[in-house]
């Protein structure tokens, strides 16, 4: 028991300090290469903060342990949003740009649903797996050259081309992007296995075990990320992070572990989780309707992610739609 609470605890420390980290080392790399932070946020610090949902995912399915391989993904995805969201935009309005309302949102919203179709033979198979990865891939392509053109829009003829320290400041805050990195994914693999002893202590069930605590535990590096963002005012960091996390889940995370071990899907087990992943996804268009995601709707998100989780734990197994 003095174990897992002291994991607990020296995770939560790596956290701190690993969000600090890879907020400061992404956001400055992304003014020094002229590159948004909205980019930045749904690329490299989204699969940095991803990490542990691949390692947790591709483990399970390993270890035939498909509920948790699988329940780990949607977990994390409605943590992301409900929990993530709701507590960052608890602190400061998030302020919600356009374009991802006309594009991004909708795009995640999209790839949940197809995914939700992907696994309605029972099973996430290898051919899938690849499909979810080209998927991923084709993603990451049009943010490459997406940023390629925001240098480009912000390079002027007339500047001088940038001294020596700009190529040595470049490399210290590249240093803090990938300890932050490393800083998070060993601090959320602490707590993850403090929580998971401690539940299982009680006797909660494995399923339940993966779409709360350790989809929590998982998604405590996006949160210490997006809190400290918010923190530092850098909101597209916050959300580009959110939104890019829950499309490299689906796409890379399950793509990855269904390349290495197909995941068999109980339909009546997940239907709901499946369900309300897309729900939460959905919400986030009404909330940040008016191009601010404000204290109100951060709430709202906020209680019904803890409505879920007081269900699911209460239920004590997954919800069956077909009962």
């Amino acid at each position: 028991m003095i174990a897992n609470i002291l994991m607990l605890l020296v995770g939560l420390a790596g956290l701190f300090y690993g969000g600090n980290w890879l907020v400061r080392g992404a956001s400055n790399l992304a003014l020094s290469f002229g590159v948004s932070a909205l980019v930045i946020g749904m690329t490299i610090v989204a699969l940095g903060t991803s990490m542990p949902e691949l390692l947790v995912s591709v483990q399970a399915a390993l270890a035939g342990k498909s509920d948790l391989a699988i329940g780990n993904v949607i977990g994390s995805n409605i943590a992301n949003i409900g929990l993530i969201l709701g507590a960052t935009g608890l602190i400061t309005p998030l302020i919600v740009q356009a374009i991802l309302l006309r594009r991004e949102i909708p795009l995640m919203i999209l790839i949940s649903i197809g995914t939700f179709a992907l696994v309605a033979d029972g099973q996430v198979s290898r051919l899938d797996g690849v499909a979810l990865l080209a998927g991923f891939v084709i993603f990451n392509l049009f943010f490459y050259f997406r940023a390629r053109a925001e240098r480009k829009a912000r390079e002027k003829p007339d500047v001088e081309p940038a001294a020596s320290t700009d190529k040595i400041r470049r490399w210290r805050e590249l240093a803090f992007l990938v300890a932050g990195i490393a800083m998070l994914l060993i601090g959320s693999r602490l707590m993850v296995e403090g929580a998971v002893n401690l539940a299982r202590m009680i006797g909660i069930s494995e399923l339940v075990i993966a779409i709360t605590l350790v989809a929590f535990g998982t998604s405590l590096p996006e949160l210490a990320a997006s809190l400290s963002a918010a923190w530092h005012k850098e909101t597209d960091l916050a959300i580009g992070n959110i939104v890019g996390s829950n499309i490299a889940n689906l796409l890379l995370i399950l793509g990855v572990t269904a390349l290495v071990q197909p995941i068999p899907v109980d339909r009546g087990e997940v239907q709901l989780e499946f369900a309300v992943m897309v729900a939460f996804a959905a919400l986030l268009i009404p909330c940040a309707s008016k191009q601010i995601l404000s204290r109100r709707a951060s709430l709202v998100l906020l209680l019904a992610y803890v409505g879920f989780v007081i269900y699911s734990l209460a239920s004590g197994s997954a919800p069956n739609l077909l009962q």
